[in-house]
């Protein structure tokens, strides 16, 4: 065995005399490819299982608890186990997809469920997370490798005869992720320790690749494959670009619109559906902006007023350093400028006005120019800050903040064509969740100005530190989501109390009508001594209501406490003859056992209790004399005390008056339009809604919770706290009069460009029917 056997940067290329015919001998060059894969991939995965040990044991050591230890340690051990197999496995994995790349097949993105169909079933959470950290990889390495992933697909292509893209590729990071994914099925240990494990492949598989591209690279160019393609590795997001990408060209090996799956605070799915509609919608905006440059001539005239300031033909337009340079000095006066929203929209008109003067002055021209490409570019980025600042989602201090992030982005679009092409592009998430967080603020729910102050540094820091290191919007948005989760789970804690809060009063209140309603069917109309009555109706129906609220309907100790009520109100009832009074003799020891158990629970004096049971007794005996069978009617009247403490006066308050309780008097279901009932109904949990009371004020709340008992509607402000609870007709009748807006849930960015396309066609469409008028006009009789 040579020294060079074991060398990664070593491609063991011996057949050099027959490599220049590889390239007409495709099953030979693949037959190359997929041993070298293979070799390879082996000896990635085996690094990483050679490093797993210690991982593990490292963090095993340093576990808050024996719980998470012990996991840590079983999972070293099945690790060490399951080792061989899953390696063989994963090499399995990889020589299959090679075979159905041949055969035209793809790689399987899914695992069969039985009978070879794929499950319907809801994707279980282990099964969740492990799809999304194999997605996240798969993204991270597709953008980071993006250009000599672009050779290795084409020359796979030339020799396959078939279109090789990422999603295909046998020796792509999808292919690579999936085999792995499904040979480390082996594991049987806890997602905790699954997830380690998919961070290690990550940094030493995903990580290797680099190398081992390059290597693929190297053995196809010496096979004569395509030796003509330059595949130089992608600048590695945040560094700097040596030559900006063109805002109408498309980056090598991309296809315009194509989603990544890196996404803001972890992994999320890949989407192809989302992809394939993000990719339509920016193709709309390119063809309806290049419609517009040719309807309007090389004027330079735009929509809603881009007008350069100085437009010459025979000047040659901005090439990107110039641009950028422009740019740069207007960010730095900008960092200074503190404006309204009204005074930002009026900005945002001029900015390409300004731009080119500018760049004018740099060049010590009178004027400048810029390529139809770049244009469009500009007047994107300026369409898009125009929405921003008139959006109503957004507070208008708010809007003023963000407002002033245009140059920055114009920049980013200028030096990425992918801003507005991809979702989750870096500058496009960190914008999202700037607007996301600033939904539902308001001066009233930020009097510490915590969140404005942090929007406000962003902004700030963007304007300052931003020249060409995309990497930054990474940063920074890492920091804002951090400071977010902090505030998030603050007014989680806040929410959580303030629904539970409502949930326990209208528990208390449900159980105080029900208690009620119990003990009016068996006083009213019904003669008995007042005593009686007010005992009922007060402690005893205090009791009631805390067994209602401890156990339930169901419970035994709600019969038996209801049972008690009946037999009291019979046990004062005139009795008739010897039998009745001997059950009566019989019942009372019970009844007194049960009364004193009732009492006490619901805290009764005690010494109330002794005076209770003394004018009980002088009410039974008067009842046990046959010669007096009226004289109950005229039994001393015993005057109760309130029989709860303090703690839990809001359910000693004359549990009597509950059945009257309603809630205030409302329109009619029938009243309100349909349409504005079924909008109700169709809120969601976290839905945000500005609130517009009879004074013009305007109030941001959140629907945390709708209850199951009142179905009351209870919104929350940004802080946790409570803002207003309402039924759903006093909400559908709020929504018909325009009191309340429903706030949207969409991202900012993807509601910016849905219109700015449809403003775009709107402005199309009436210039494609202006020269209508005339014509008719003229041919119209006099």
């Amino acid at each position: 065995m040579s020294a060079n056997d074991n060398n990664p940067k070593v491609v063991d290329l011996n057949q050099r005399s027959a490599a220049a015919t590889l390239g007409e001998k495709p099953a030979e060059a693949l037959a190359q490819v997929r041993v070298h894969a293979l070799k390879r991939l082996t000896a990635l995965a085996t690094t990483l299982f050679e490093n797993a040990d210690d991982a593990l044991f490292d963090l095993a050591s340093k576990a808050d608890n024996n719980t998470v230890q012990a996991q840590y340690f079983d999972g070293m051990r099945e690790v060490r186990k399951k080792r061989q197999q899953i390696e063989s496995r994963f090499q399995e994995q990889l020589s299959r997809q090679f075979v159905d790349f041949m055969a035209g097949r793809g790689i399987a993105a899914k695992t069969e469920g039985p009978g070879g169909e794929l499950s319907l079933s809801l994707v279980e959470n282990t099964e969740l997370e492990e799809s999304l950290a194999v997605a996240s990889m798969v993204a991270k390495t597709e953008n980071r490798l993006q250009r000599v992933l672009f050779a290795i697909n084409q020359r796979l292509s030339h020799i396959s005869n078939q279109r090789v893209e990422d999603t295909n590729s046998p020796v792509g990071p999808a292919a690579v992720g999936q085999a792995f994914r499904l040979a480390s099925g082996e594991l049987e240990v806890e997602l905790a320790v699954r997830l380690i494990i998919y961070k290690l492949f990550d940094r030493y598989v995903m990580g290797g690749l680099d190398q081992f591209y390059d290597e693929l690279n190297a053995l196809l160019v010496h096979a004569g494959v395509l030796p003509q393609i330059r595949a130089n590795v992608a600048r590695r997001p945040g560094s700097p670009a040596s030559s900006p990408q063109r805002p109408g060209e498309a980056a090598p090996g991309t296809i315009p619109g194509l989603e990544q799956t890196e996404s803001v605070g972890g992994y999320v799915p890949v989407d192809a559906a989302a992809a394939e509609l993000q990719a339509n919608l920016y193709s709309s905006l390119r063809a309806l902006l290049a419609t517009r440059r040719g309807t309007e001539g090389d004027t330079g005239a735009v929509v809603s007023g881009y007008v350069p300031a100085t437009y010459n033909p025979n000047v040659v337009p901005l090439n990107p350093t110039e641009l950028l340079s422009a740019l740069s000095i207007l960010q730095n006066q900008s960092l200074s400028m503190q404006q309204s929203a009204v005074e930002s929209a009026q900005v945002a008109l001029r900015v390409k006005e300004e731009l080119l003067g500018q760049a004018g002055k740099l060049r010590g021209e009178n004027g400048a120019n810029v390529s139809g490409a770049d244009e469009d570019t500009i007047d994107l980025v300026g369409m898009l800050f125009e929405y921003i600042l008139q959006d109503r989602n957004l507070p208008a201090q708010m809007q003023a903040l963000l407002g002033r992030l245009q140059i920055p982005f114009l920049k980013v679009a200028l030096l990425d064509k992918h801003l507005f092409a991809r979702r989750t592009h870096p500058a496009r998430v960190l914008l999202d969740s700037l607007a996301q967080a600033c939904v539902g603020w308001s001066e009233e729910s930020d009097r510490d100005r915590r969140l404005y102050d942090k929007v406000k540094e962003i902004v700030e820091s963007l304007l300052k530190d931003f020249e060409d290191d995309l990497g930054i919007f990474d940063r920074v948005r890492v920091d804002f989501e951090a400071f977010a989760e902090t505030n998030k789970r603050r007014a989680e804690l806040a929410e959580q109390r303030a629904s539970e809060a409502t949930r326990g009063r209208e528990k208390l209140l449900e159980a105080r009508r029900t208690a009620a309603r119990e003990i009016m069917q068996r006083v009213e109309n019904r003669a008995m001594p007042d005593m009686i009555r007010n005992l009922l109706s007060r402690p005893w129906a205090n009791y009631l209501v805390l067994v209602l609220l401890r156990q339930g309907e169901s419970s035994d100790e709600w019969r038996h406490a209801l049972r008690f009520a009946d037999e009291l109100v019979w046990s004062v009832q005139p009795k008739q003859n010897a039998a009745e009074r001997e059950r009566l003799t019989a019942v009372l020891p019970q009844l007194e056992k049960t009364l004193r158990h009732g009492l006490a629970t619901v805290a009764f004096d005690e010494t109330d209790v002794r005076r209770l049971m003394q004018q009980l007794n002088v009410l039974y005996q008067a009842l046990l004399q046959p010669a007096a069978p009226t004289a109950v009617t005229e039994a001393p009247t015993f005057e109760l005390t309130d029989p709860l403490p303090a703690s839990t006066h809001e359910a000693g308050e004359s549990v009597m008056s509950a059945i009257n309780e309603e809630e205030p008097a409302a329109a009619p279901l029938e009243s309100v339009e349909e349409r504005w009932i079924a909008a109700v109904r169709e809120l969601k949990v976290g839905t945000w809604i500005e609130f517009l009371d009879e004074h013009g004020a305007k109030e941001r709340a959140k629907l945390s919770w709708i209850s199951p008992i009142s179905s009351k509607y209870l919104f929350v402000n940004r802080k946790g706290l409570k803002v207003a609870d309402r039924t759903l007709v006093q909400l559908a009748s709020d929504l018909a009069e325009a009191r309340i807006t429903v706030l949207e849930e969409v991202p900012l960015f993807d509601r910016a460009l849905d219109a700015i396309v449809e403003r775009l066609k709107s402005t199309h469409a009436a210039k494609a029917a202006a020269p209508a008028a005339p014509v008719a006009a003229a041919a119209a009789p006099n």
